[in-house]
């Protein structure tokens, strides 16, 4: 079989995965290719994993949640160690805002559907607010960090090179750390037929992610170099935030499991979900 694994930018472990090889050697070793489909928004991929567009993929912790929500059968493989580093909510350094209450009735730039609505739900969740009505999120773009220096947004979370860029520059400060609210774990997934029919193939996928992510902690700077390339920014920035990754891959634990489950029930809870999600369906059931 040829195995399609999804990758977008916003994955670096999958985004690495997919110019190294790795992949096409653990699974060549079980007689199946790989191939690629690279796509722009992460919070597609259970969409594309039900259809069959892809056959495994990887996104921050709130994509599979909101896949579950949508009723499609997806099953955890692995997922990162913590990323405290990865992102934050960033806020004028001498604006009005100076703890997470007073984002209260503020407008907060962010990638909707993402890990970034679960950094921002729980931080605002843990003050007694609300996502869906105490705030107004709207989906970041490249003028988001504009928008945030002239006071015309309240916040404004941002991610890898982005984020490297704005705390170099001045002007900005972290409104809570990523690490005091979430774990910002990557997370894999895959369909339940996959996962129960051909676990090898799965098992091969997670060995190759180990590889690609022992390759980027040993090669900072050639894989800033392809990301800057590719992606844009500079590779200076971009060294500066890989280096803030863990480039670890775990299995999935029942903290993980139990932290998702949090997540899922602050989406319900405020809306951002229209139904409530057990996690715990989402692993691989017990033969």
């Amino acid at each position: 079989m040829t195995v399609v694994i999804g990758v977008h930018r916003s994955n670096p472990s999958l985004y690495h995965l997919s110019r190294l090889g790795y992949a096409e050697q653990e699974l060549a070793a079980l007689g199946e290719t790989a191939s690629w489909h690279p796509y722009t928004d992460g919070v597609r991929t259970g969409a594309y994993l039900a259809d069959g567009t892809i056959d495994f993929g990887g996104t921050g912790s709130t994509p599979p949640v909101t896949a579950q929500a949508a009723g499609h059968d997806i099953v955890y493989v692995a997922v990162s160690a913590p990323r405290p580093g990865h992102g934050a909510l960033l806020v004028p350094e001498d604006g009005p805002v100076r703890t997470v209450a007073d984002l209260k009735g503020g407008t907060v730039h962010l990638a909707v559907g993402s890990w970034q609505t679960h950094l921002v739900a729980k931080a605002l969740d843990d003050v007694g607010l609300s996502y869906s009505t105490d705030i107004t999120a709207v989906r970041g773009d490249s003028g988001s960090e504009e928008k945030l220096r002239s006071g015309e947004i309240a916040a404004w979370v941002a991610q890898g090179a982005e984020l490297a860029a704005a705390r170099r520059t001045g002007g900005l400060r972290v409104l809570v750390p990523t690490g005091e609210v979430i774990s910002d774990r990557s997370v894999f997934f895959t369909r339940r037929d996959l996962a129960e029919q051909r676990p090898e193939v799965v098992e091969a996928l997670v060995r190759a992610l180990r590889r690609a992510d022992e390759w980027a902690a040993a090669h900072p700077r050639e894989a800033a170099g392809t990301a800057a390339a590719d992606q844009g920014g500079t590779v200076d920035d971009w060294e500066t935030a890989l280096r803030a990754l863990p480039w670890r891959i775990e299995e999935v634990t029942e903290e993980f499991v139990a932290e998702q489950q949090r997540a899922a029930d602050i989406f319900h809870r405020t809306g951002f979900l229209d139904r409530a999600v057990t996690v715990a369906d989402a692993l691989p059931r017990k033969a």
